[in-house]
Order: structure tokens, then sequence, then C-alpha cells
């Protein structure tokens, strides 16, 4: 059964990036968490060739309610050129826990 609530990645270049995301979705109140995951090793296709690179994840937690505001505060603060963002629905969670997350929809 899925809740209200999601979790958001993207990643980032460098740790300032991710740092001023996440603070800037917390302080908006648009998220209710971020946790910056530093040091992930990315390898991807982009135009044309295999990249690898290190990048700082975020892990957004938010309200679903909340999914357009993080799209668009990440897609204006970002400097990719495109930026991951991929949200995946909770379905279960502790109850306490997920309603602290579901309070912060407006």
């Amino acid at each position: 059964m899925a809740t209200d609530c999601q979790i958001v990645l993207s990643t980032c270049p460098d740790e300032q990036t991710a740092e001023r995301l996440a603070a800037a979705l917390v302080e908006k109140g648009i998220a209710a968490c971020v946790n910056i995951i530093p040091g992930i090793q990315s390898v991807y296709q982009w135009k044309g060739a295999v990249e690898k690179d290190r990048e700082w994840l975020l892990v957004i937690k938010a309200a679903v309610a909340r999914y357009g505001d993080i799209e668009q505060a990440i897609v204006t603060m970002h400097p990719y050129e495109l930026p991951e963002i991929i949200a995946v629905t909770i379905n279960a969670g502790l109850p306490a826990y997920l309603g602290w997350m579901s309070e912060r929809r407006s």
C-alpha cells in the first residue's frame, strides 16, 4: 500500500553543490530531510562517451505533493545540463516517521 511519502534521488558533482541543494530544500520546507552520501562512483553514457565521475548522492525525503517543487528547485539550482531526478513512492515505513514527512505538504 503506497503512502503519501517519497524518496527523490539526485546526484551532485561536488560536496558544495550537494550541501547547497540539501539546505535549500529543507529551509524552504520542500523536503523533510535530505541525506548526503559522499563519494559515489557513477558510470554512465553521455553524448556518445562512457563517463566515470565521483558524485554526491542526495536522498530527499518528502511528501509526494512536493515533487513538483523539488524538481523545480533542483533544475533551477543544479549545475548539470541534465540533472538526475528520480522519485520513488514509499510503500511502507514507521508510521510516526511517515507522518512527520507528510506534514511538510504545503
